[in-house]
């Protein structure tokens, strides 16, 4: 087991790319903390993962869950080895009809979302600890087609 005795934490884990690491994670004997905005999915993969899982119905912008999710993994954990800066949402539209508003909610979800996370995590990691961004290609490639807001977004991501 890759990651006996480590723990992380993903956001946006109750779903998709998130959920799967999540998987992998526990199989790999990681102990996981996963965010998620939804309470039906958050609850369902709970009950998925067992004990392995801590599980939080938070917003990656939202501070006062961000601080009691941070809280709480330092009180169960005490620290992290891997964050998993994950949590996004599409942004698909063309730039003309995309609003200013549709633009920012896009890039502070996916964008400032995960420098909040990573900052919030910083006084739980160690030496030798992860940080994981999800970025994407599309923010070097033409695909998915009008995902502009989405491609910055993503590209803000990549080191």
């Amino acid at each position: 087991m890759r990651l006996q005795n480590k723990t992380a934490l993903i956001t946006g884990g109750n779903s998709g790319i998130g959920l799967a690491t999540a998987r992998l994670f526990v199989a790999e004997g990681a102990r996981v903390a996963i965010t998620g905005r939804n309470k039906t999915t958050i609850d369902a993969v709970a009950k998925e993962l067992g004990p392995k899982a801590l599980t939080f119905q938070a917003d990656v912008l939202d501070t006062k869950a961000r601080e009691a999710v941070f809280t709480k993994i330092k009180g169960e954990f005490g620290h992290l080895d891997v964050v998993f800066a994950n949590a996004g949402i599409p942004g698909l539209g063309s730039i003309a009809d995309t609003s200013e508003e549709q633009f920012d909610e896009v890039l502070r979800t996916n964008l400032t979302g995960a420098f909040l996370t990573i900052k919030s995590a910083l006084p739980l990691l160690g030496p030798g600890a992860s940080i994981i961004l999800n970025g994407s290609i599309a923010e070097s490639v033409a695909f998915p087609p009008g995902a502009g807001s989405y491609a910055a977004s993503k590209g803000g991501c990549i080191p």
